[in-house]
């Protein structure tokens, strides 16, 4: 749900401990906790009164399941492009209608030739 590494929890616990004290923090995760057990009770009240006044309504859960998934195939396809962005920039070839143009291929150049580097790429292509 919230994504938290064990390391910024302990950071988070710390933090919590330094403003608390430990006298009083068995005392603020007891109050947390009871808050965290009458959310969920409201929340399933709710959903209990809801169902009995429309009772076609899937379940939380399965609403839950149909967001995630998008959610999942778009994380998905964003760390996919991260990592072709990641791959560096590839060199250009030559386009499918390019393939076969209608200019002959340059000569290979004969050994001892002198042939100059291509032109580097334009920018305005970026």
């Amino acid at each position: 749900m919230f994504n938290l590494s064990p390391f910024k929890l302990m950071i988070i616990v710390a933090v919590i401990l330094i403003f608390l004290g430990p006298d009083k923090l068995p005392q603020a995760a007891r109050q947390i906790g009871e808050g965290w057990r009458s959310l969920k009770k409201f929340q399933q009240r709710v959903e209990t009164e809801v169902r009995e006044a429309i009772p076609s309504l899937p379940s939380s859960g399965d609403l839950a399941r149909v967001v995630r998934s998008p959610v999942n195939l778009l994380n998905e396809i964003a760390s996919r492009t991260q990592s072709i962005d990641d791959m560096g920039d590839i060199e250009d070839g030559p386009l499918p209608g390019e393939l076969h143009s209608a200019e002959p291929a340059p000569e290979a150049p004969s050994a001892g030739e002198y042939v100059p580097p291509p032109p580097p790429p334009d920018p305005s292509w970026n």
